[in-house]
């Protein structure tokens, strides 16, 4: 099987960037793309703002507790979107098989690329230098024989850099990787990992296959292969994203539906950030609800138009929440998920009120 050669693109912190390129005033200054206002959420943040720890995700007024000079700008998708679309075809100057993973990163498979260009180092610098001609903007590149690598690599020397891992170096590359950076390792799942001794990618590779399926079950041969610098996904062109979710498992279980409410907080404003950073607006709400002895049951509303606010996603976990609380068993995990996403969704932000939600 020849190699392949992937690079993953991620622009360095878009929709602010985007902001600042547009309104000299606000460069070099901390800045939210958001809403300010007591339920918003932050759906990016500019490199100024992060050095006060800001970040995408994070709710409004912590965020400007954490900076009180933040300035919020609110979003412009409809530019956003133009703007990506000027970089995807930056892209196909290069490769057809092109995987986005939102407006501002997308996997670029360039085993055989349009240009004849050798090295995947250097379609990756082509396609940057390109990217800051045609729009003015910085991106991030990383390059390696697989899709896991890449996207690590990417972030690796942000921003405005490239990183390369190249094949002999993988399995090395990740023995020394915290289990944090591993594609599907959340917080809760790193704390289950930390509690099993797995710190880093060599202690993962340590593990049997038996002691994998032990302690991972179905998804023992994923982690197995990451452990060794494996991963045989394609890049997928067209790929459609059906669903946004988050999800924790809790330290302690739980039984009120107040504990319910707040600890839910975190998951509806990422579920959030992550769909206003698609472009994504879905009019089913999910709940997901696993129970202390690993039963687990859905929750779901639909309504006739898409949610468009963090509060209102909100409103519909919390109706959804009240219906399973109090439970009839502790309850060790909670997860929200938008779905049933609309052609309008990738035109506007709906401006729909607040309307009842439905069966």
């Amino acid at each position: 099987m020849s190699i392949r050669k992937i690079i993953h693109i991620d622009m360095d912190a878009f929709y602010a960037s985007v902001e600042q390129r547009d309104n000299p005033e606000l460069r070099g200054k901390p800045v939210a793309v958001g809403h300010g206002a007591a339920r918003g959420v932050v759906a990016a943040a500019s490199y100024e703002a992060r050095a006060f720890g800001v970040y995408s995700a994070l709710a409004s007024v912590t965020a400007m507790r954490k900076c009180p000079e933040l300035i919020f700008v609110p979003p412009r998708f409809d530019v956003y979107r133009s703007v990506s679309a000027q970089i995807h075809e930056i892209f196909r100057e290069h490769t057809d098989l092109i995987e986005p993973l939102s407006l501002d990163e997308a996997y670029l498979d360039v085993t055989q690329n349009k240009q004849g260009i050798s090295l995947a180092r250097d379609v990756a610098n082509t396609i940057r230098s390109r990217i800051k001609e045609v729009t003015g903007l910085n991106a991030s590149a990383g390059v390696s024989y697989n899709k896991f690598l890449a996207k690590i690599a990417s972030g690796y020397r942000k921003p405005n850099n490239y990183f390369v891992i190249p094949p002999e170096r993988g399995a090395q590359f990740v023995a020394a990787l915290p289990i944090e950076k591993f594609h599907g390792v959340g917080p809760a799942t790193a704390a289950r990992m930390h509690r099993l001794g797995i710190m880093t990618g060599a202690d993962l590779a340590a593990l049997t296959m038996d002691e994998m399926v032990a302690h991972f079950g179905r998804s023992a041969q994923y982690w197995f292969d990451l452990a060794q610098g494996i991963d045989h996904r394609e890049v997928k062109p067209n790929r459609e994203r059906k669903s946004i979710g988050a999800e924790d498992t809790f330290g302690q279980d739980i039984t009120t539906l107040d504990e319910a409410r707040t600890l839910t907080r975190p998951l509806i404003n990422k579920v959030w950030a992550g769909g206003e950073k698609r472009g994504l607006y879905g009019r089913t709400v999910t709940l997901k609800v696993k129970f202390a002895d690993f039963e687990q049951i859905t929750r779901a509303k639909s309504r006739p138009e898409p949610v468009s606010s963090a509060a209102e996603l909100a409103q519909a976990v919390d109706e959804l929440l009240a219906q399973t609380f109090p439970p009839r068993k502790p309850v060790r995990l909670l997860g929200v998920t938008i779905s049933a996403f609309t052609p309008s969704s990738s035109t506007a932000i709906p401006k729909q009120m607040v309307l009842p939600i439905q069966d």
